[in-house]
Parts: structure tokens; sequence; C-alpha cells
């Protein structure tokens, strides 16, 4: 029965992946299906802000009506499956994919101003909430074109007064150019028609002539667009845009395929070398997560970013930490004198706790990311938690079909095949015990010496805040050529903008990167560009991508940033105090807020950026870093029911040499997976995977250095006479090891 199903997901795997990178039937391939984000794509994207003081409920409602009013705006200009969501509390944000005129499409999404039916004296008549709708139609009488216009029932009432009294024409006009018996209609305070009123109109339906004639088509739906598109209930504020071309996105794609590749096909060559038979059938439940998870992704809706191709290369690594612990679990099984089938067996029952407290609390961090994240972060934090899922699944099912199939042959099933050797030692693993708790105090010294130099320096130095934390503009462009820097500099003076950044980027340093500390407006931004571009003999193909924060979207990350990592770190305190105690969560609390220090630490000392992605990569840490302490702290917890009679110092000594390589696995699998992509992916994708390789170093190094301590003092500061003298008798070597102490992969 086991090899008729092995038999089933080995065909299934093999069609999964034939689909995957061909289609078959009616299914077309991966590629063709999945949607990609606007920075693979190419398109617009702009944040705007609700000026308004409305709070509660009466904000979400407004807030609920723009969105629906930006929707039909956006409707309106034909591009292919536009996205408006309401980010926060009082945002909007708005996606345009295949926008090929930003400046244009920023201003259709972006107009603030009501739309206002007014009389000639200036009064108004009703606003454009009160239009159910405006249509086109063919006048009748006179030819041409007529736009129709629907009011709901309160803008008929209006409407039937406002008529009567331009009908009169007892009126003063007060507004250039509009006949006392006019209605005029303004969007953006600009009169976009002001129609003679014939006779009252009190059906709410009435139509807008266009003179002798009548409009022309275009003339007709152009107005009946701006009106149907109604008016915003609140003025927005551009607070943060992005253009992005679809020639540097396809680019970025390729190479970060290639790091992607790069990165498995170490990973699942570093299995076979280190686990043997285990590592074969590793690496056959990898080559069944990788397409699923790029399946499950698009079955949900998810859209690919760059960003979320460093997840799903995450998420690789990290599902090799579910087999890690299995096989660390079947060797030590072996080791205690088992047979290959029945450890096998044991392995898997026994691993299943571990790695499913290990993945949850990662899960919660991701959750909490999703939340607090905007745009690409959300991307990176779906794949992520997609991924994690996935991977318990195939290690749980998938290697289990294998490794039992394995353990029951006669060739494949024997110690040798599995990493034990004749004497029943590991063929790789530490043999020698290491004292760590007894140490404790030069890890403390260490971690608190990197601690003050970063941030020491950092304080000092002030850290290096990218605009999406200052606010500011930042521009990508294909010269063609290299050119002078001064030069550029010289046109960017002469335009009002002072104090900017210009770096060489592209190959050849044929394109350049400008950045401002000042968050320039779509019109600023199109002022600048005229006049840069013809300088240059450049044309607007020459923009590669732009972006702009405004002050307030700083404010908003930052706080998001730490948002995210309280709740985060409450998430995860109260799931480890329902499944340990309260003195794993408080130790393990305290290692987050290590693994944090130590990130922010890092950028200070090396200056490096601190943008949008941090946050990705401190959520991340948050997670990894529980992940790896939940492991050392789930052997301490089963070592406390087995080794009763130990003092807790040489206690939690042998849990974290039992479990050390593990986390020397975890980590140099996961940096493995995530190293090519840094190397060969481009800027953003180096922005998220930098944080994360130093996080992973930061919270293998603090499962073993300073949790495991943490609890330790802990314990001892709760239970003091049991610790006097604790590591004299119980830390001396017995004559015969407790079979299973030893240190396994």
């Amino acid at each position: 029965m086991k090899k008729f199903l092995a038999f089933l997901v080995t065909i299934f795997i093999i069609l999964l992946w034939v689909i995957t990178l061909t289609g078959v039937g009616g299914i077309g391939p991966i590629a063709d299906r999945t949607k990609l984000g606007l920075d693979l794509s190419g398109g617009v994207y702009v944040v705007m802000e609700a000026q308004t003081e409305a709070e509660g409920q009466e904000l979400s409602d407004l807030m609920k009506q723009t969105q629906i009013v930006i929707e039909k705006r956006v409707n309106e200009m034909g591009l292919s499956e536009p996205i408006v969501t309401i980010e926060g509390e009082n945002r909007i944000r708005v996606e345009l994919p295949g926008a090929e005129d930003p400046e244009e499409a920023i201003r259709e999404i972006g107009k603030t101003a009501q739309l206002r039916f007014l009389l000639a004296d200036g009064s108004l008549v009703l606003d454009g909430s009160m239009v159910k709708d405006a249509g086109v139609a063919i006048d009748q009488q006179d030819g041409g074109y007529v736009v129709t216009l629907e009011f709901d029932a309160a803008g008929a009432e209006a409407f039937a007064e406002g008529t009567r009294t331009a009908f009169a024409g007892t009126v003063a006009p007060a507004i250039e150019g509009v006949d006392a018996r006019a209605i005029a209609i303004l969007l953006d305070d600009e009169i976009i028609s002001a129609p003679t009123v014939n006779a009252p109109i009190l059906n709410g339906s009435a139509q807008i002539e266009g003179g002798a004639g009548g409009f022309g088509e275009d003339e007709a739906v152009t107005l009946a667009r701006q009106i149907r598109a109604g008016a915003l209930p609140v003025e927005l504020l551009e607070v943060n845009s992005s253009v992005q071309s679809a020639t540097i996105g396809i680019d970025a794609l390729k190479m970060s395929l290639i790091g992607g590749a790069v990165g498995v096909g170490l990973i699942l060559i570093l299995m076979l070398v280190i686990y043997r038979i285990m590592g074969l059938a590793a690496n056959i439940a990898l080559l069944l997560y990788i397409p699923a998870t790029f399946w499950v992704l698009n079955l949900l809706g998810g859209v690919l970013t760059l960003p979320g191709i460093a997840g799903v290369i995450l998420s690789i690594g990290m599902a090799v930490d579910a087999n890690v612990i299995i096989f660390a679990r079947i060797r030590e099984e072996i080791q205690q004198g088992k047979t290959v089938r029945v450890a096998v067996s044991a392995g898997f029952r026994r691993a299943m706790g571990t790695i499913i407290d290990s993945q949850v609390t990662t899960i919660i961090a991701a959750i909490v990311l999703y939340q607090f994240g905007t745009g690409p972060v959300r991307g990176f934090a779906l794949t992520l938690i997609i991924g994690i899922i996935l991977s318990i699944f195939t290690a749980a099912a998938v290697t289990q079909i294998y490794l039992l199939i394995a353990a029951e042959n006669r060739l494949l099933g024997t110690n040798k095949f599995f990493g034990v050797k004749e004497n029943n030692d590991a063929v790789i693993g530490l043999k020698k015990q290491f004292a760590f708790i007894g140490r404790r105090r030069i890890y403390y010294i260490v971690s608190l010496s990197v601690l003050v130099v970063g941030l020491g320096v950092g304080l000092i130095r002030g850290f290096n805040f990218g605009i999406d934390f200052t606010g500011g503009t930042m521009m990508q462009l294909e010269m063609n050529e290299q050119v002078d820097l001064a030069a550029v500099d010289e046109t960017l003076r002469a335009n009002g903008v002072t104090n900017a950044e210009i770096i060489y980027a592209g190959e050849n340093n044929s394109q350049i990167i400008i950045r401002t500390t000042e968050s320039l407006e779509n019109e600023e931004r199109a002022a600048l560009l005229d006049a840069l571009l013809p300088t240059f003999g450049l044309d607007d193909s020459a923009v590669l991508s732009f972006e702009q924060f405004g002050p307030s979207i700083g404010d908003l990350l930052k706080q998001n940033a730490v948002r995210a990592v309280i709740f985060a770190s409450i998430g995860m305190l109260i799931y480890i105090i329902i499944r340990f105690e309260w003195k794993f969560g408080v130790a393990s609390l305290i290692g987050v807020f290590h693994d944090v220090l130590i990130l922010i630490a890092f950028y200070g000392l090396f200056h490096v950026p601190i943008n949008n992605p941090f946050i990705a990569g401190v959520l991340t840490v948050v997670g990894y870093s529980i992940n790896d302490t939940i492991v050392i702290f789930d052997r301490i917890r089963e070592n406390l029911k087995v080794m009763r009679k130990s003092k807790t110092e040489p206690l939690i000594d042998t849990s974290i040499n039992q479990t050390v390589f593990r986390s020397v696995m975890t980590a140099l699998t996961t940096v493995l997976a995530i190293v090519p992509l840094f190397i060969f992916g481009g800027e953003v994708i180096r922005q998220f995977t930098m944080p994360l390789i130093v996080g992973i170093a930061a919270g293998a190094a603090s499962s073993i250095f300073i949790c495991s301590p943490i609890y330790y003092e802990i314990c001892k500061a709760l239970d003091k006479p049991k610790y006097k003298g604790g590591s004299g008798d119980a830390a001396r070597p017995r004559k015969k090891p407790r079979t299973g102490d030893g240190a396994v992969v």
C-alpha cells in the first residue's frame, strides 16, 4: 500500500511540474496564470491620505465611499485589473498595472475637489454624491450626442428646486461666463459644463445638449465620465506613489529566479550530502512543495511581487527545518538501539509537536506582518504563510511515505544509509559536549558589546533612514550612456531641486538614480522631467521608475514597525505560555528583543538604509528567532521528564547539545537559499534579503547563547537552593552517557 501511495505521489509530482511549466489541456502554465505585481509587470500605484478629522465609523464610511468613487474613476480608464484598497484607517491605495501615462493616471485618480452643481450666483444646488448615473445618447432632434443624467431621490428634489430658480432667471450671476438661467457643473473647481435650463426638471432625469449639432462622441463620453466618476467625498493628499517600467521589472524577475534556482539547487545538494537517503526523501518533498506554493498563491488570487519571490525562497529554506527536526529524531531513535523502521515511525511522532510549535510562532509573526504591512510587504507575508503551512504538510506526509518505504528495504533500511555508524555514533555530529550555561557570562558580554557599539554608532552618526521613512522622491532614468552627474545636478538645481543624491546604476553606468529629500508632487515631478529629459536628448520612455513618499508615510511605517513587533511578541508569548510555561515565554521574548536590537545595531554600524522592507525583515527575524528557540525549549521540556535527578544547568547543556546541529543546519539551509537571491536579485530583493541574512544568524545564535541562559537565570532566581553548587557533581561526565545525549543532525 505504501509503495502504491508513493508511486501515486511521484506521478502527481511529475504531472504537477509538467502542468506548472507547460500546461495541460485547458490549464495553462503557472507563468501565464500568475498575477504579477507592479514591480514586475510595470504600472503605477499611488497612496492617498484622506484630509479629514472624522474618526471611527464615520471615517470608515467615508473611506468606503471614497473607495467606490475612485474605483469608478479607474475603471473608466480601461486598464486591466486595477486594484483599489483601503490601507490602514485613512488611506487609499490604487494600483494600475500597464498604465502608460503615470502623470495623467495619478491626476485622474487623485482629483480631490467635489463635483458640484451651482447656480449662476455660486449657490449650491447639489453635489456629486446625489448623481446616480451619467451616460451618452444620440440626439434624435439635432444630431450628435447628449449627456444623460439621473439623480437619486434627494438629488431629484434638489435639482428640481435648482432648475426652477435657474429657469426664472432671478439670480445675479457671480460666476464668470455663466448665464443667469444656467446651472454650472464644476469638477476640481473647474467648470466642465454650464447648460442653460429650458424648463424646470422635476422627474430626477435630465440631459445636457451640446448646442448646435450636439456634442461630438468623444466630448460627450468625456463629460459623462467626469460626472459619473463623481466627486470624492473628502479631499485626498498624495503621500506615496510609484511608477515601474515593465522592462526593469522583467529583468529583476529573471535575475531573482536565477538566484532562487541557485539557492534551491544548493539546498538539494546539501540535504543529499548530509542526510543521505533521508535527504533524498526531503528533496522529493521539496519538489512537490515548490510548485504547490505557486499554485496555492494563484488559487488564493495572490499577486507575485519581488518581495513575494523572496518570501517563497525563504520559506523553502525554512521548509527544510521541519525535515531536519524529523531526521534528528530518527537518528536518535536508531542510536537508542531501535530498528530503522521503528525509528522512522517514532521519529516522526516525536518531532511533530516540535514542528508545529516552532512553525506556528512563525505564522503568528507573518500574520501580524500581513496586517501591518503595506503593498510589497503583504506579498512577502502571504507567500511566507503559504510556504510554512505547505512545509508542515510535505514534511509530515510526503517525506514520511518515502522514508517508511526506504526503512523496509533491505538495502536502504540500514543504519549506514540513515547516517548512523556501527558504534551508534552519528556519521556527522559533534563528539564533544559543550558547557554552554557555564560560559553564559561570556555570551552576555559579547552580545552587549555588539549592541553598545552598533546602537551607539547609529545614534551618534544617525541612522540612515530611507525616503520611505523621511519622505522624498526617487527616480531611475535610462540615460543610454554614462553622463556627467554634475550636469544632472546642475539641471536639477536650475529647477529648484537642491541637495539631491545622484548615483550611477545599470550596466556600464548607463542609468542614474536621483533621490531627493523633498517629496515632489505629481505636477512638480512632471515639470522636472520636462526640463531634465530634453536636456539629455531623452523622451518619456527613459523613466524606468520613480517613487514618492510623503512625510506622513514615514511616521506610519515607524508606528507600524513598533506595533508589529509588540503584537507579534504578545501573540507568541501567549502561545508559548499555553504550550510550555511562562518561564520559557519570558526567555523567548527577551531573545526576540535581543535579536531585533542586534538587527538595528547592524543597520546603525554599517549605515545601511532603513526602509519599508526593514519592517518585513524585523518581523521575519522575530518569527525565525522564536522558531529556533522553541526547538531547544521543547527538548528541555522533554528532558525535564526523563532527567529528573539532573540539575538544571547540565540538563540545559544536554538539551542544547542535542539540538545545536539542527540550529546550525536550519540556519545554513535558509542562508543558502537567500544568499544567491541577494547576489543575483536587484535592489528591491536585496533590501528584503539583507535583514533576513543578519537576522537568521542572530536568531540561531541567540537561541543557544541568550534564550537558554536566560531561562536558566529565571529558574535559578526562583529556586536558589537547587542551584547552589549547581555545576558540581551533575556537571561531571557520566561513565556511561545517556543514550541520545549526543548532538545529531
